[in-house]
C-alpha cells in the first residue's frame, strides 16, 4: 500500500466497483431481453482492468476480447454508450452495429474488441510498430484469455514484437477456463508466462485477484514498453464467476468442482481490496456508501438513456460496417 498513493488506491477502488455493478445490472436485466447480444461478463476479473488501465495515457491503445466490458470502462469508455450498444442503439459506440463482443472508442484509445479468439493480437502488435515508426510515445496493451494463449498468431506476433522491440504489453486474463473446458484439458504445460521467454520476452506471473500486484507488475511492463525497452507479457490469473456467456453459470456443477469454486469466491478482487482500504484508513463506511451512490446514479442513468434511445435505421444499417 505505500507504494501507491492514497488517490490512486481510491480510483483503482472506483473502477473496480464501477465494472462491478455495470457487469451485475446488465445480468439482472438480461432476462428482459432486450439486450439482443450475447454478453460475456466478466465478474471476478475487475482488478485487472483496472490495474492496467491506471498506468496508461488516454492516448495509450487497449484491445480487448470478446470479455471486453471492463476494459472498457477501465479505459475511460462513455457507459451510457457501450450500455446503448447491449441494446443496439443507434447512439451505442458501435452504432448498435456491433453488441457485447464489439466495442470501441477511439475517443479514449479503447481500440476495440473481437469476438475472435486472438483475434486483437496481431492488431495491437501492429498498432505498436505504427507507434515505433511514428515516434508518437503510445503504448499498446492488448487483453486475452487462457484459450487465446494457444493460438499460433500470438506466437508470430511476439516474436514480431521481440524482432521490432515493439512497445506492446500482451495481458493474458487467464480464467483457467475456455467455455466449459479447464486448462488442463487442454494445454500439457500450464504454465502460459513461460511461453514468452521463448522469444526473450520479459514475462511474469501475476495474482490477478490483487489490484495492487496487477497495478504495480503492469506498471513496470508499461514504463518499459515507454521507454524503448520492448515488449512484456503478464499472465494474470483470476477466476471468472460466471458461466463462458449470459447470466449466471446453469452449468457449472457439470464442469467446476465445487472447492475450486468455493476458494475463489474467498479471492473476491474487490472485497480483498475494499478491507484493504479500510484497514489502511484510506476508505471509511461512508466513503464506500458515497462512492457506490454515485456509480448507481450513473448506471441508472445510463440504462435509461440506452432504452430511450432510437435503433438503427433500417435503411443505413450497412452504414459503418467494412469487410
Amino acid at each position: 500500500m505505500n507504494a501507491i498513493s492514497k488517490d490512486v488506491s481510491i480510483e483503482l477502488y472506483n473502477i473496480m466497483m464501477r465494472i462491478r455493478l455495470v457487469e451485475l445490472k446488465i445480468e439482472e436485466l438480461y432476462a428482459q431481453d432486450e439486450m439482443r447480444t450475447p454478453i460475456h461478463l466478466c465478474v471476478g476479473q475487475e482488478a485487472i482492468a483496472a490495474g492496467v488501465c491506471a498506468n496508461l495515457n488516454k492516448a495509450d491503445y487497449v484491445f480487448s476480447n470478446h470479455r471486453g466490458h471492463g476494459h472498457y470502462i477501465a479505459k475511460g469508455g462513455d457507459l451510457r454508450a457501450m450500455v446503448a450498444e447491449l441494446y443496439c442503439k443507434e447512439t451505442g459506440c458501435s452504432r448498435g452495429r456491433g453488441g457485447s463482443m464489439h466495442l470501441i472508442d477511439t475517443s479514449v484509445g479503447f481500440m476495440g474488441c473481437s469476438s475472435i479468439v486472438g483475434g486483437s493480437i496481431p492488431i495491437a502488435t501492429g498498432a505498436a510498430l505504427n507507434s515505433l515508426l511514428c515516434k508518437d510515445g503510445r503504448v499498446s496493451v492488448v487483453f486475452f484469455g487462457d484459450a487465446a494463449s494457444e493460438e499460433g498468431v500470438l506466437f508470430e506476433s511476439m516474436n514480431f514484437a521481440a524482432l521490432k522491440n515493439l512497445p506492446i504489453v500482451y495481458i493474458c486474463e487467464n480464467n483457467f477456463y475456455s467455455v466449459c473446458s479447464h486448462q488442463t484439458a487442454r494445454q500439457a504445460n500450464c504454465d502460459i508466462s513461460m511461453r514468452p521467454k521463448a522469444f526473450d520476452i520479459s514475462s511474469c506471473k501475476v495474482d490477478g485477484s490483487e489490484v495492487m500486484e496487477v497495478y504495480a507488475e503492469s506498471k513496470k511492463a508499461i514504463d518499459k514498453a515507454r521507454s524503448g525497452k520492448g515488449p512484456s507479457f503478464l499472465e494474470c490469473r483470476a477466476y471468472r464467476w460466471r458461466g463462458h456467456v449470459g447470466p449466471g453459470d446453469p452449468q457449472k456443477d457439470s464442469y467446476r468442482e465445487q472447492k475450486e469454486w468455493v476458494e475463489w469466491m474467498k479471492k473476491d478482487p474487490l472485497k480483498k481490496f475494499e478491507d484493504s482500504l479500510t484497514k489502511s484508513d484510506i476508505l471509511d463506511d461512508a466513503c464506500i456508501k458515497n462512492i457506490r451512490c454515485k456509480i448507481d446514479e450513473d448506471i441508472s442513468e445510463a440504462f435509461e438513456f440506452a432504452k430511450n434511445s432510437p435503433l438503427p435505421d433500417r435503411r443505413e444499417l450497412e452504414k459503418y460496417l467494412y469487410g
